[in-house]
């Protein structure tokens, strides 16, 4: 069985038993909650940019997709049984640092079908602060006519001098769709880099709001 919106040598069947594995043993570990999903596109191009504390981020938010989704994800995943089963899926491997255009022409095949890509700017690492998006979002969004969703995670990374969590909370929120300015050449590149940043920072602030509200109504209603 074959979907034209996942990259060539992927299996339908495959992606959607990998999608049943993230939303029924993935997240077994964790508390999730999820925030706007119903502002996920059922339909046409999307690329999801999302900001990336940690390692679990990914395989999280491939299961929450009520579609196809193709990550871009670094090469070093690649390896073994992992790599084959990650291909198989359809996910893309991205090597980082590298000028390799490979990667961002097999996303565009996939946008163009119709497809979600989901993206992690580098920079957002660490704190999971989004200090800076790189073009590749942009570019995706702007070679194939896709709309941009911006997503926000907190909780996936274990806060420094902490020890293992028993069922950490993990809070997500997906933000509105947009559409990234079309301007030519790098000016219009940087124009519509700067709103993929712009929204993303906005984002991750409105869910941290949204995560310290509902700490305070737990709090509230622990003393009731």
């Amino acid at each position: 069985m074959t979907d034209e919106t996942l990259p060539e040598g992927a299996s339908a069947r495959l992606h959607r038993f990998g999608q049943w594995i993230s939303r029924r043993i993935v997240r077994l570990p964790f508390r999730v909650r999820i925030h706007g999903a119903q502002r996920i596109p059922r339909s046409g191009p999307v690329v999801l940019v999302a900001n990336h504390s940690s390692l679990i981020d990914g395989p999280l938010l491939f299961g929450m997709i009520p579609r196809s989704a193709v990550f871009l994800i670094k090469q070093e995943m690649f390896r073994g049984p992992l790599g084959w089963f990650l291909r198989r899926i359809g996910q893309v491997g991205v090597r980082r640092g590298e000028p390799d255009r490979t990667p961002l022409l097999a996303a565009v095949r996939v946008l163009r079908a119709g497809g979600l890509v989901g993206v992690f700017p580098e920079g957002t690492r660490g704190a999971g602060d989004m200090a800076s998006a790189q073009h590749g979002a942009a570019w995706l969004a702007r070679a194939s006519g896709a709309k941009v969703l911006p997503v926000a995670c907190r909780g996936t990374r274990r806060p420094e001098g902490r020890g293992r969590r028993l069922l950490p909370r993990i809070d997500v929120l997906f933000g509105e769709p947009i559409t990234v300015p079309t301007g030519k050449g790098r000016t219009g590149l940087v124009a519509a880099t700067d709103a993929v940043r712009t929204e993303l920072v906005e984002l991750i602030a409105e869910l941290d709001r949204l995560v310290a509200d509902q700490h305070q109504d737990d709090l509230r209603g622990k003393r009731a």
